[in-house]
């Protein structure tokens, strides 16, 4: 079965990562992920229409059956820079390809960081001409990479998973950059997930779809969607016999999920100066759709995420956001837990103990709110974090 696990890279795939002088910190900020040979890919990105030029290069080219790497850079988000941009992201593709050997539309790219600006592309291929010939199969190289996408993240997001069951065996690792500026519809977040799992595009691309729908679509930091949100999947033995097919390709699909989930869940909680992880469950509406809409309402009120930063159990906001969220429902049909705590039901307030609730809300970082609607059997699970002066502070600067 999967089971979660220290670093294991899949086979096919080097990486390695360094400073090309583009993050102002001076940090690490460039990163690379090779394949031995042709990867099938897909990938899902944002929906924002102001997308960067990497996003545009990655759509033109997915889904695909012979990737061969992706380059990712940090400090330079590479959005809103018009055909210079788009011309930036094209060379970078192309230096890469000239060092791997390989053709420019079998490399991804992708970029963080501030938006606006042009990417110093002299530091960027001087970096790509240093790393690429480094790059290596190590875990430690796997690990400095998950550490050179970040930006104000304050440590990696990595997730590394293996199969093994009936003779059939194939590994996942997955790894991720976001705490802020994320919205549902995907956030400024990149995921890049490797696997040796034989799975061609035609499923590998629905398998990525619905785990982001389920996973990184399910989360908000302050509501604020990305121009360069990227999730890019690559499988390094598609075309080998036999492909994963029945039971196998099942239990492919629930890993990619729970990689994606955990990642997600992980971008949650390190959201910029959260102190507190919040999940939000709504039940009992007439679809999916409804409860997502009331659990985003929820997650991105200011109103509700200072008050759980302040540990006060104001359940009027919650159940105002939920009200407001454009499903149709009547009051008495809502019921609201906090931490376990039955605060509002069937439309009216409960007597329950503010002073206790309270204090566990300061006590423990993990939040747990759940809305209960008596409509059908529509759920979905929703994460967020609390909203903190250290956010504001954190981005208020962010540029100067």
């Amino acid at each position: 079965m999967a089971d979660a696990a220290p670093i294991v890279v899949p086979k096919g795939f080097r990486a390695a990562a360094g400073k090309a002088g583009i993050k102002p910190s001076g940090g690490i900020d460039l990163a690379v992920f090779v394949a031995d040979g042709p990867c099938a890919a897909a990938g899902t990105f944002t929906t924002n229409r102001i997308c960067a030029a990497p996003v545009k290069w990655c759509k033109s080219l997915l889904p695909a059956d012979d990737l061969r790497a992706i380059v990712v850079n940090a400090g330079n988000a590479n959005a809103a820079t018009g055909e210079q941009g788009v011309a930036n992201a094209a060379r970078t593709a192309a230096k890469a390809a000239e060092l791997v050997g390989c053709e420019p539309r079998q490399v991804l790219v992708a970029s963080t960081g501030v938006i606006g600006h042009q990417l110093p592309m002299d530091r960027l291929e001087a970096g790509l001409e240093r790393l690429v010939p480094q790059a290596s199969t190590a875990a430690t190289s796997f690990d400095e990479a998950s550490r050179a996408i970040l930006t104000t993240d304050t440590h990696p997001k990595v997730v590394s998973l293996s199969y093994s069951e009936g003779g059939v065996e194939f590994r996942l690792l997955a790894m991720a950059k976001g705490a802020a500026m994320i919205g549902p519809r995907m956030a400024t977040m990149l995921a890049f997930l490797l696997t040796d799992a034989p799975v061609w595009p035609n499923d590998l691309q629905p398998i990525l779809s619905e785990a982001v729908e389920e996973s990184f679509n399910c989360l908000s930091v302050e509501g604020h969607e990305s121009t360069n949100d990227t999730v890019l999947i690559l499988s390094s033995t598609a075309g080998t016999e036999p492909t994963l097919a029945g039971e196998a390709l099942t239990a492919f699909a629930g890993m990619v999920r729970s990689a994606c989930e955990s990642l997600a869940k992980m971008m949650a909680a390190d959201g910029e100066g959260a102190t507190h992880f919040i999940t939000i469950d709504v039940e009992g509406c007439r679809d999916r759709d409804e409860a997502r809409a009331i659990a985003r309402e929820v997650a991105e009120s200011a109103l509700v995420k200072t008050a759980i930063h302040g540990a006060d159990p104001n359940w009027g906001r919650i159940v105002s956001a939920a009200g407001y969220a454009g499903v149709d429902f009547a009051e008495e049909e809502l019921s609201l837990r906090i931490n376990g705590v039955c605060v509002y039901e069937s439309g009216a307030p409960t007597s329950f103990d503010a002073a206790a609730l309270s204090a566990d809300l300061k006590a423990h970082r993990d939040v747990s709110l759940r809305l209960e609607l008596r409509r059908g059997e529509g759920k979905v699970r929703f994460w967020t974090c609390d909203l903190t002066a250290e956010y504001v502070h954190l981005n208020a600067d962010y540029t100067t």
